[in-house]
């Protein structure tokens, strides 16, 4: 299992931010540190605390919601709760909501789901191919698990996805 790590720093991107779709378990553990801080990020965008990534193509989606930083919050949570799974300390009292007790759902489209899947192998693959061959061995891009928030749709890559 997973070491008493923990995470408190704050975002240092290098202008990129990436929310990712697929389910946090997915994620090797540089990948879901980087989540967890560009999320935290992405909620203070939100929540008008910063001037900078205000026009950040990731941001879309939620602002596309009836409460944003709820449903930012609540996609944070979510990836705490894989932090947790593995041991790791993810500071809560950073997020600026309690995850929402009534259902938030975003869609996200197949293409989407896909696209993040093989963009994050290639990543995984390069920096830690243990990780790879244990955690993404053998899943079907086509049905990788998705963040609990989202809910796949059939579609192709989101329009604000910068595709690589």
């Amino acid at each position: 299992m997973g070491s008493a790590w923990s995470y408190r720093g704050g975002a240092r991107l290098n202008g990129a931010m990436r929310l990712w779709s697929v389910h946090p378990s997915l994620l090797d553990r540089r990948a879901l540190v980087a989540c967890w801080r560009e999320g935290l990020l992405a909620q203070k965008v939100l929540l008008g605390q910063t001037k900078g990534y205000t026009r950040h193509p990731q941001l879309q989606r939620f602002r596309a919601t009836s409460d944003p930083v709820l449903s930012v919050a609540t996609y944070l949570h979510g990836v705490a709760d894989e932090a947790d799974r593995r041991g790791y300390n993810f500071d809560r009292t950073r997020l600026a909501r309690e995850a929402s007790t009534q259902p938030i759902t975003l869609t996200v489209t197949s293409g989407q789901l896909r696209y993040e899947f093989e963009f994050l192998l290639r990543k995984v693959l390069d920096r830690d191919p243990e990780w790879a061959r244990s955690a993404l061995d053998g899943i079907d891009p086509d049905a990788a698990p998705h963040h609990p928030l989202f809910v796949p749709v059939p579609g192709p890559v989101a329009e604000w996805e910068r595709v690589k």
